[in-house]
Protein backbone atom coordinates (compact mmCIF):
# COMPACT_ATOMS: atom_id res chain seq x y z
CA UNK A 1 0.00 0.00 0.00
CA UNK A 2 1.31 3.49 -1.33
CA UNK A 3 2.02 5.41 2.22
CA UNK A 4 1.29 9.45 1.11
CA UNK A 5 2.92 12.16 3.55
CA UNK A 6 0.11 14.92 2.54
CA UNK A 7 1.79 18.25 4.04
CA UNK A 8 -0.90 21.35 3.86
CA UNK A 9 -1.11 24.88 4.69
CA UNK A 10 -4.63 24.78 6.05
CA UNK A 11 -5.85 21.57 7.94
CA UNK A 12 -9.28 23.24 8.33
CA UNK A 13 -9.62 23.43 4.53
CA UNK A 14 -12.89 20.56 3.37
CA UNK A 15 -10.92 20.30 -0.26
CA UNK A 16 -8.23 19.18 1.62
CA UNK A 17 -10.67 16.43 3.29
CA UNK A 18 -11.42 15.68 -0.23
CA UNK A 19 -7.63 15.26 -1.51
CA UNK A 20 -7.41 12.45 1.50
CA UNK A 21 -10.78 10.90 0.78
CA UNK A 22 -9.29 10.71 -2.99
CA UNK A 23 -6.42 9.21 -2.00
CA UNK A 24 -8.23 6.47 0.69
CA UNK A 25 -10.31 5.88 -2.29
CA UNK A 26 -7.63 5.07 -4.66
CA UNK A 27 -5.71 2.62 -1.92
CA UNK A 28 -3.05 4.58 -0.27
CA UNK A 29 -2.53 5.08 2.92
CA UNK A 30 -2.47 9.03 4.28
CA UNK A 31 -0.52 10.74 6.56
CA UNK A 32 -1.51 13.95 7.03
CA UNK A 33 0.40 17.22 8.28
CA UNK A 34 -0.06 20.87 8.07
CA UNK A 35 -0.73 23.83 9.62
CA UNK A 36 -4.21 25.26 11.47
CA UNK A 37 -5.77 28.37 10.57
CA UNK A 38 -8.88 27.73 12.48
CA UNK A 39 -11.75 25.51 13.78
CA UNK A 40 -13.93 23.43 11.31
CA UNK A 41 -15.19 20.38 12.69
CA UNK A 42 -16.12 19.40 8.92
CA UNK A 43 -12.85 19.35 8.00
CA UNK A 44 -12.11 16.06 9.85
CA UNK A 45 -11.06 12.83 7.88
CA UNK A 46 -12.64 10.20 10.30
CA UNK A 47 -9.53 7.74 11.17
CA UNK A 48 -6.95 10.13 11.16
CA UNK A 49 -5.88 12.02 13.18
CA UNK A 50 -3.48 14.92 11.82
CA UNK A 51 -0.08 16.13 13.19
CA UNK A 52 -0.15 20.27 13.73
CA UNK A 53 3.00 21.85 12.08
CA UNK A 54 1.56 25.20 13.67
CA UNK A 55 -0.85 27.93 13.46
CA UNK A 56 -1.20 30.39 11.02
CA UNK A 57 -3.84 33.14 10.01
CA UNK A 58 -5.77 34.27 6.88
CA UNK A 59 -3.79 37.48 5.29
CA UNK A 60 -0.65 37.92 7.27
CA UNK A 61 1.74 36.23 5.00
CA UNK A 62 4.81 37.38 7.57
CA UNK A 63 3.30 35.22 10.05
CA UNK A 64 3.07 32.27 8.12
CA UNK A 65 6.65 32.24 6.66
CA UNK A 66 7.31 32.69 10.51
CA UNK A 67 5.24 29.66 11.49
CA UNK A 68 7.01 27.67 8.76
CA UNK A 69 10.12 28.15 9.63
CA UNK A 70 9.46 27.62 13.19
CA UNK A 71 8.41 23.78 11.86
CA UNK A 72 11.13 23.49 9.84
CA UNK A 73 13.65 24.11 13.05
CA UNK A 74 11.67 21.43 15.09
CA UNK A 75 10.41 19.28 11.88
CA UNK A 76 12.42 15.92 12.94
CA UNK A 77 10.98 15.57 15.82
CA UNK A 78 7.45 16.14 14.78
CA UNK A 79 7.55 13.89 12.57
CA UNK A 80 9.67 11.23 14.58
CA UNK A 81 6.47 8.69 14.72
CA UNK A 82 6.11 8.76 11.10
CA UNK A 83 6.86 6.10 8.75
CA UNK A 84 9.21 6.64 5.98
CA UNK A 85 6.28 7.75 2.82
CA UNK A 86 6.66 6.30 -0.43
CA UNK A 87 5.64 9.83 -1.93
CA UNK A 88 5.38 13.61 -0.29
CA UNK A 89 2.94 15.67 -1.40
CA UNK A 90 2.67 19.47 -0.81
CA UNK A 91 -0.12 21.55 -1.49
CA UNK A 92 0.54 25.19 -2.16
CA UNK A 93 4.22 26.69 -2.32
CA UNK A 94 5.05 27.34 0.98
CA UNK A 95 4.13 23.38 1.82
CA UNK A 96 7.27 22.50 -0.37
CA UNK A 97 9.78 23.95 1.84
CA UNK A 98 8.52 21.59 4.38
CA UNK A 99 8.45 18.60 1.91
CA UNK A 100 11.68 19.04 0.88
CA UNK A 101 12.88 19.04 4.33
CA UNK A 102 10.87 16.24 5.36
CA UNK A 103 12.21 14.18 2.49
CA UNK A 104 16.04 14.93 3.48
CA UNK A 105 14.87 13.91 6.98
CA UNK A 106 13.88 10.75 6.00
CA UNK A 107 16.87 9.95 4.03
CA UNK A 108 16.46 8.58 0.33
CA UNK A 109 15.01 10.14 -2.63
CA UNK A 110 11.31 10.59 -1.80
CA UNK A 111 9.56 11.76 -4.84
CA UNK A 112 7.64 14.82 -4.36
CA UNK A 113 4.40 16.35 -6.10
CA UNK A 114 3.38 19.79 -6.24
CA UNK A 115 0.02 20.59 -5.69
CA UNK A 116 -0.71 24.13 -6.99
CA UNK A 117 -4.52 24.71 -6.89
CA UNK A 118 -4.34 28.32 -7.39
CA UNK A 119 -1.92 30.91 -8.58
CA UNK A 120 -1.36 33.45 -5.75
CA UNK A 121 -0.87 36.95 -6.92
CA UNK A 122 2.87 37.38 -5.48
CA UNK A 123 3.38 34.76 -7.77
CA UNK A 124 2.31 37.21 -11.05
CA UNK A 125 3.93 40.41 -9.81
CA UNK A 126 6.31 41.82 -12.96
CA UNK A 127 8.77 43.40 -10.18
CA UNK A 128 11.93 41.88 -8.54
CA UNK A 129 9.45 40.66 -5.64
CA UNK A 130 7.56 38.42 -8.18
CA UNK A 131 10.68 37.58 -9.50
CA UNK A 132 12.13 36.47 -6.04
CA UNK A 133 9.35 34.42 -5.12
CA UNK A 134 9.41 32.55 -8.88
CA UNK A 135 12.88 31.90 -8.08
CA UNK A 136 11.58 30.75 -4.40
CA UNK A 137 9.60 28.15 -6.35
CA UNK A 138 11.60 27.26 -8.81
CA UNK A 139 14.63 26.26 -5.97
CA UNK A 140 11.85 24.20 -3.99
CA UNK A 141 10.38 23.20 -7.19
CA UNK A 142 13.94 21.43 -8.35
CA UNK A 143 12.99 18.44 -6.62
CA UNK A 144 9.53 17.69 -7.21
CA UNK A 145 8.56 15.28 -10.25
CA UNK A 146 4.82 15.71 -10.65
CA UNK A 147 2.79 18.92 -10.74
CA UNK A 148 -0.71 18.73 -9.20
CA UNK A 149 -3.15 21.20 -10.54
CA UNK A 150 -6.87 21.86 -10.92
CA UNK A 151 -7.46 24.44 -14.41
CA UNK A 152 -5.58 23.78 -17.87
CA UNK A 153 -5.60 27.51 -17.71
CA UNK A 154 -2.96 27.62 -14.78
CA UNK A 155 -0.64 25.06 -16.63
CA UNK A 156 -0.81 27.55 -20.39
CA UNK A 157 -0.54 30.79 -18.36
CA UNK A 158 1.52 30.36 -15.00
CA UNK A 159 3.05 27.02 -15.18
CA UNK A 160 4.25 27.04 -19.11
CA UNK A 161 5.06 31.00 -19.31
CA UNK A 162 6.29 32.15 -16.30
CA UNK A 163 7.40 29.76 -13.39
CA UNK A 164 9.91 28.20 -14.98
CA UNK A 165 9.28 24.48 -13.17
CA UNK A 166 9.45 21.69 -15.82
CA UNK A 167 7.14 19.07 -14.77
CA UNK A 168 5.09 16.15 -15.56
CA UNK A 169 1.37 17.99 -15.39
CA UNK A 170 -1.37 15.84 -14.19
CA UNK A 171 -4.97 17.78 -13.87
CA UNK A 172 -7.06 17.17 -10.84
CA UNK A 173 -10.35 19.09 -11.78
CA UNK A 174 -12.15 20.38 -8.59
CA UNK A 175 -15.19 17.46 -9.01
CA UNK A 176 -17.45 16.14 -6.18
CA UNK A 177 -15.84 13.06 -5.03
CA UNK A 178 -18.34 10.13 -5.36
CA UNK A 179 -18.49 8.32 -2.35
CA UNK A 180 -20.56 5.75 -3.11
CA UNK A 181 -22.89 4.28 -6.65
CA UNK A 182 -24.80 6.97 -8.47
CA UNK A 183 -28.77 6.28 -7.24
CA UNK A 184 -31.73 7.91 -8.66
CA UNK A 185 -32.56 9.86 -5.63
CA UNK A 186 -29.70 11.77 -6.68
CA UNK A 187 -30.21 12.70 -10.26
CA UNK A 188 -31.03 16.78 -10.62
CA UNK A 189 -34.39 17.58 -10.14
CA UNK A 190 -36.03 20.97 -11.29
CA UNK A 191 -37.06 23.41 -8.06
CA UNK A 192 -38.93 26.26 -9.48
CA UNK A 193 -40.23 28.28 -6.86
CA UNK A 194 -43.95 28.34 -5.94
CA UNK A 195 -46.22 31.25 -7.13
CA UNK A 196 -45.06 34.41 -5.04
CA UNK A 197 -41.53 32.80 -3.51
CA UNK A 198 -38.54 33.98 -4.63
CA UNK A 199 -35.70 32.81 -6.71
CA UNK A 200 -32.30 32.05 -4.75
CA UNK A 201 -29.06 32.41 -6.08
CA UNK A 202 -26.33 30.09 -4.08
CA UNK A 203 -22.60 31.61 -2.87
CA UNK A 204 -20.76 28.72 -1.58
CA UNK A 205 -17.59 27.50 -0.68
CA UNK A 206 -14.85 29.79 -0.16
CA UNK A 207 -16.17 33.04 0.66
CA UNK A 208 -13.34 35.50 -0.14
CA UNK A 209 -14.38 37.94 -3.02
CA UNK A 210 -15.59 41.43 -1.59
CA UNK A 211 -17.02 42.32 -4.68
CA UNK A 212 -18.99 39.42 -5.35
CA UNK A 213 -20.71 40.31 -2.29
CA UNK A 214 -21.23 43.62 -3.13
CA UNK A 215 -23.43 42.55 -6.11
CA UNK A 216 -25.39 40.50 -5.20
CA UNK A 217 -26.33 42.68 -2.06
CA UNK A 218 -27.15 45.47 -4.81
CA UNK A 219 -28.68 43.24 -6.84
CA UNK A 220 -31.23 41.68 -4.46
CA UNK A 221 -32.19 44.66 -3.04
CA UNK A 222 -32.83 46.31 -6.71
CA UNK A 223 -34.82 43.31 -6.99
CA UNK A 224 -36.78 43.87 -3.89
CA UNK A 225 -37.58 40.39 -3.06
CA UNK A 226 -37.80 38.47 -6.20
CA UNK A 227 -34.29 37.03 -5.34
CA UNK A 228 -32.42 35.66 -1.78
CA UNK A 229 -28.86 35.67 -2.05
CA UNK A 230 -27.86 32.02 0.30
CA UNK A 231 -24.21 32.09 1.39
CA UNK A 232 -22.61 28.96 2.32
CA UNK A 233 -18.92 27.76 3.24
CA UNK A 234 -16.15 29.56 4.69
CA UNK A 235 -15.92 33.42 4.91
CA UNK A 236 -12.03 34.43 4.53
CA UNK A 237 -12.92 37.65 7.12
CA UNK A 238 -9.83 39.37 6.36
CA UNK A 239 -11.29 39.91 2.94
CA UNK A 240 -14.06 41.90 4.59
CA UNK A 241 -14.65 44.58 7.01
CA UNK A 242 -17.31 43.11 8.90
CA UNK A 243 -18.87 40.30 6.93
CA UNK A 244 -21.19 38.94 9.64
CA UNK A 245 -22.68 42.51 9.89
CA UNK A 246 -22.64 43.65 6.34
CA UNK A 247 -24.90 40.16 5.76
CA UNK A 248 -26.93 40.30 8.95
CA UNK A 249 -27.88 44.41 7.37
CA UNK A 250 -29.05 42.63 3.47
CA UNK A 251 -32.61 41.80 3.60
CA UNK A 252 -32.65 39.67 0.68
CA UNK A 253 -29.31 37.75 2.11
CA UNK A 254 -28.48 34.64 4.50
CA UNK A 255 -25.08 33.15 5.82
CA UNK A 256 -25.59 29.29 6.56
CA UNK A 257 -21.92 28.66 8.18
CA UNK A 258 -19.69 25.68 6.16
CA UNK A 259 -20.93 22.45 5.11
CA UNK A 260 -20.13 19.02 4.72
CA UNK A 261 -18.62 17.83 1.08
CA UNK A 262 -19.54 15.96 -0.42
CA UNK A 263 -22.29 14.61 2.25
CA UNK A 264 -24.28 17.78 2.49
CA UNK A 265 -23.70 19.26 -1.36
CA UNK A 266 -27.35 17.81 -2.57
CA UNK A 267 -29.73 18.98 0.39
CA UNK A 268 -27.89 23.05 -0.03
CA UNK A 269 -27.92 22.87 -3.77
CA UNK A 270 -31.47 21.85 -3.65
CA UNK A 271 -32.53 24.92 -2.15
CA UNK A 272 -31.36 27.05 -4.60
CA UNK A 273 -31.87 27.86 -8.85
CA UNK A 274 -28.63 29.05 -9.65
CA UNK A 275 -25.36 28.81 -8.57
CA UNK A 276 -22.61 31.58 -8.14
CA UNK A 277 -19.57 30.64 -9.85
CA UNK A 278 -17.80 33.73 -10.23
CA UNK A 279 -14.94 35.27 -7.81
CA UNK A 280 -13.02 38.55 -8.56
CA UNK A 281 -10.53 37.52 -5.37
CA UNK A 282 -7.27 38.24 -7.86
CA UNK A 283 -9.23 39.70 -11.10
CA UNK A 284 -7.70 39.16 -14.12
CA UNK A 285 -5.50 36.84 -12.96
CA UNK A 286 -5.91 33.67 -10.62
CA UNK A 287 -9.88 34.87 -10.74
CA UNK A 288 -9.81 34.21 -14.93
CA UNK A 289 -8.15 31.04 -14.91
CA UNK A 290 -9.42 28.52 -12.15
CA UNK A 291 -12.40 26.18 -12.65
CA UNK A 292 -14.04 26.59 -8.58
CA UNK A 293 -15.19 23.68 -6.78
CA UNK A 294 -18.62 25.39 -6.95
CA UNK A 295 -19.04 24.78 -10.50
CA UNK A 296 -18.77 21.15 -10.28
CA UNK A 297 -20.79 21.15 -7.38
CA UNK A 298 -23.51 23.17 -8.24
CA UNK A 299 -23.83 21.27 -11.93
CA UNK A 300 -24.23 18.05 -10.51
CA UNK A 301 -27.03 18.73 -8.51
CA UNK A 302 -29.11 20.96 -11.05
CA UNK A 303 -28.27 24.57 -10.60
CA UNK A 304 -27.77 27.01 -13.26
CA UNK A 305 -24.56 28.17 -13.15
CA UNK A 306 -23.53 32.40 -13.57
CA UNK A 307 -19.67 32.67 -14.80
CA UNK A 308 -18.16 35.77 -15.83
CA UNK A 309 -17.42 36.02 -19.67
CA UNK A 310 -13.69 35.90 -20.54
CA UNK A 311 -12.72 33.09 -17.81
CA UNK A 312 -12.26 29.75 -17.86
CA UNK A 313 -15.06 28.77 -16.32
CA UNK A 314 -17.11 30.83 -19.04
CA UNK A 315 -15.66 29.24 -21.46
CA UNK A 316 -16.02 25.60 -19.72
CA UNK A 317 -19.63 26.21 -19.97
CA UNK A 318 -19.78 27.27 -23.02
CA UNK A 319 -18.68 24.41 -24.73
CA UNK A 320 -21.47 22.80 -23.11
CA UNK A 321 -24.33 25.38 -23.60
CA UNK A 322 -24.98 25.62 -20.07
CA UNK A 323 -25.34 28.44 -17.93
CA UNK A 324 -25.86 32.29 -17.78
CA UNK A 325 -22.90 34.69 -18.70
CA UNK A 326 -22.36 37.95 -17.49
CA UNK A 327 -21.01 40.73 -19.58
CA UNK A 328 -20.49 43.11 -17.24
CA UNK A 329 -19.46 42.74 -13.13
CA UNK A 330 -22.59 44.66 -12.06
CA UNK A 331 -25.70 44.23 -10.17
CA UNK A 332 -27.53 46.46 -13.42
CA UNK A 333 -26.48 43.98 -15.65
CA UNK A 334 -27.16 40.87 -13.53
CA UNK A 335 -30.36 42.41 -12.52
CA UNK A 336 -30.88 42.91 -16.58
CA UNK A 337 -30.05 38.86 -17.40
CA UNK A 338 -32.17 37.78 -13.94
CA UNK A 339 -35.23 40.01 -14.55
CA UNK A 340 -36.77 37.83 -17.04
CA UNK A 341 -36.45 34.88 -15.43
CA UNK A 342 -39.58 32.85 -15.59
CA UNK A 343 -40.56 29.07 -14.96
CA UNK A 344 -39.97 28.31 -18.62
CA UNK A 345 -36.61 29.65 -19.01
CA UNK A 346 -35.31 28.37 -15.60
CA UNK A 347 -36.66 24.96 -16.72
CA UNK A 348 -34.69 25.45 -20.14
CA UNK A 349 -31.66 26.33 -18.32
CA UNK A 350 -32.12 23.78 -15.96
CA UNK A 351 -32.35 20.73 -18.39
CA UNK A 352 -29.56 21.89 -20.30
CA UNK A 353 -27.35 21.10 -17.08
CA UNK A 354 -29.29 17.97 -15.94
CA UNK A 355 -28.70 16.47 -19.41
CA UNK A 356 -24.90 16.51 -19.13
CA UNK A 357 -23.10 13.51 -18.23
CA UNK A 358 -22.65 13.29 -14.19
CA UNK A 359 -19.00 12.30 -14.82
CA UNK A 360 -18.51 15.88 -15.97
CA UNK A 361 -18.94 16.55 -12.46
CA UNK A 362 -17.55 13.58 -10.00
CA UNK A 363 -14.87 11.87 -9.15
CA UNK A 364 -15.28 8.32 -9.17
CA UNK A 365 -13.36 5.73 -7.76
CA UNK A 366 -11.58 4.97 -11.14
CA UNK A 367 -9.73 8.63 -10.92
CA UNK A 368 -8.69 7.88 -7.45
CA UNK A 369 -6.89 4.93 -8.68
CA UNK A 370 -5.62 6.82 -11.27
CA UNK A 371 -4.43 9.30 -9.49
CA UNK A 372 -2.85 6.76 -6.52
CA UNK A 373 -1.17 5.23 -9.33
CA UNK A 374 0.51 8.08 -11.16
CA UNK A 375 2.18 8.68 -7.98
CA UNK A 376 3.05 5.65 -7.45
CA UNK A 377 4.71 5.70 -11.01
CA UNK A 378 6.95 8.06 -9.26
CA UNK A 379 9.56 5.68 -7.26
CA UNK A 380 10.70 2.69 -8.77
CA UNK A 381 11.15 1.62 -4.99
CA UNK A 382 7.60 1.60 -5.05
CA UNK A 383 5.45 -1.38 -6.70
CA UNK A 384 2.74 0.62 -8.98
CA UNK A 385 -0.88 -0.55 -8.70
CA UNK A 386 -2.40 -2.50 -11.00
CA UNK A 387 -5.71 -0.91 -12.08
CA UNK A 388 -8.98 -3.40 -13.86
CA UNK A 389 -8.53 -2.99 -17.43
CA UNK A 390 -11.94 -1.33 -17.16
CA UNK A 391 -10.06 1.75 -15.34
CA UNK A 392 -6.79 1.85 -16.74
CA UNK A 393 -7.95 4.23 -19.93
CA UNK A 394 -9.48 7.52 -17.48
CA UNK A 395 -12.64 8.52 -19.10
CA UNK A 396 -11.70 12.37 -21.02
CA UNK A 397 -8.81 14.41 -19.26
CA UNK A 398 -9.73 13.13 -15.72
CA UNK A 399 -6.86 12.55 -13.92
CA UNK A 400 -5.01 13.02 -17.57
CA UNK A 401 -1.52 14.02 -17.96
CA UNK A 402 -1.20 17.42 -19.82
Amino acid sequence: MLHVLYFVHDLADPAVRRRVLTLQMGGARVTLAGFRRDQNELAAVQGIMPIELGRTHDGRFGQRMSAIAKSLFRLGATLASVDRPDVIIARNLEMLAVANRAASQFGGNIPIAYECLDIHRLLLRKDAAGATIRAVERYLGANARLLLTSSPAFVEHYFRRLSGLELPTMLLENKVLALGEDSEGDMPRSRAPEAGKPWKIGWFGALRCRKSLAVLAEFSRRMEGRFEIVLRGRPARSEFDDFDGFVTNEPFMTFHGPYKNPEELAQIYNEVQFSWAIDFFEEGQNSNWLLPNRLYEGCLYGAVPIAMSGTETARFLATRKIGLPLETATADHLAEVMSGMTEQRYLDLFAAVAAQDRKTWTTDRSECLALVQRLSSLTPATRPLILPEAVSQPHGNKGGLL
